[in-house]
């Protein structure tokens, strides 16, 4: 069994890191719009280059990752009240599932970010990772889920369970907003009521903006369709709240950009794990000192970190993010309750953005739409 354990991780690598195209041949992308410098006859790219990852390195971290010995973690569930977040429809509120999944309640509106409920993130039925914590919220203790955004295909962020049982509950309200290509994923589970954008697109829907960001990352589910589909970044806002959720990156400009075009952000969800070995994963994870300069890169108010404690995908020790984001904070002289860790399972009412009924966000968004008015 442990063969096999390994086996489906190496599987994983070769899937989710998208190096396995290197290795194999790959199929005919799709039609791209070669005016656009992301889009290239061969599939996605990002916009600031980096050092390939080489199918030798691949198999030298996989080496080493799997001889690693697993320090023993335990992380406890926080207790949430479902019953309220069911029937809450005037306190806005952050629900932290796990990994990357969040469920955010504003106005009455309930999205979920990268879902992911079920026990493996693995294309193997036995393979790893396996989740490490419970998912903070049942399906069954959801709320009407309203719309779901998903960054990129990799099997941590894209669950093939999580997104056919949240269909199944949720038909009748439920829209997904995904990165181009993903459209026709969907398709294939019979799931039509989905916006797929490319950088820089946005759609409005019950009262929100959803716009698809750069990010610094790739994508894959096999062998043979690396960067076939594209990942963002994502901003979702109405008149009063600006959310951006990174999903998935490295280090890039990008983040400069995204600010200077849709910010400013009440809240940031930004990744702060698997990141070790640096040599190795700096090009698609950040580690938390990065994250750190991603929320100034931002200038979000608030950030909320993601993307540690659940899967064990690298080096790092589980419960080392925090730590090492507290140290990247205090070293940046940034008040730790600016870019807060919480608990699996917690439920946090976020009051603290909104001290004012019009909320700084909405007035300087006004305020920035009345001067390109008046020029």
């Amino acid at each position: 069994m442990r063969v096999f354990r390994r086996l489906g991780l190496l599987l994983l690598l070769l899937a989710g890191l998208g190096l396995a195209g290197t290795l194999l041949l790959q199929s005919d992308a799709p039609a791209m719009s070669l005016s656009k410098s992301h889009h290239s006859r061969h599939g996605f790219r990002n916009n600031f280059e980096h050092p390939p990852q080489t199918p030798a390195g691949l198999l030298r971290f996989a080496a080493h990752h799997l001889r690693l010995p697993q320090k023993p973690v335990h992380f406890p569930l926080a207790q949430n009240d479902p019953a309220w977040l069911k029937a809450n429809t005037r306190e806005p509120t952050l629900t932290w599932i796990g990994h990357d999944s969040f469920l955010i309640q504003i106005n009455g509106f309930n999205l979920l970010l990268d879902p992911h409920f079920t026990r493996r993130a693995s294309p193997l039925p036995f393979g790893r990772p396996e989740r490490l914590v419970p998912p903070g919220l049942k399906f069954e203790d959801l709320p009407r889920i309203d719309a779901v955004v998903i960054s990129h295909n990799h099997y941590d962020h894209l669950d093939l369970g999580s997104v056919r049982r949240l269909y199944a509950d949720h038909r009748r309200s439920i829209h997904f907003f995904v990165p181009l290509g993903l459209k026709a994923w969907f398709a294939d589970q019979g799931i039509h009521s989905v916006s797929e954008l490319d950088w820089w697109e946005s759609r409005r829907y019950k009262g929100f903006e959803f716009h698809a960001t750069p990010v610094q990352h790739s994508s894959a589910r096999s062998g043979l369709d690396r960067n076939r589909t594209l990942w963002a970044g994502w901003v979702v806002r109405n008149a009063n709240f600006s959310l951006y959720f990174a999903g998935d990156t490295g280090y890039s400009p990008d983040f400069l950009e995204t600010r200077e075009r849709l910010g400013p952000f009440d809240l940031a969800a930004l990744p702060i794990g698997a990141y070790e070995p640096r040599w190795f994963m700096r090009a698609m994870h950040v580690n938390p000192a990065e994250a750190v300069q991603i929320f100034q890169d931002l200038q979000a108010r608030y950030a909320v970190a993601m993307h540690w404690g659940t899967f064990r995908l690298t080096d790092e020790d589980m419960d080392e993010p925090p730590r090492a984001l507290a140290r990247a904070l205090s070293e940046a002289r940034i008040d730790p309750d600016r870019f807060f860790v919480m608990q699996h399972g917690e439920t946090r009412k976020l009051d603290f953005l909104f001290p004012e009924p019009q909320g700084p966000t909405a007035l300087a968004r006004r305020s920035r739409t009345a001067e390109a008015a008046e020029s």
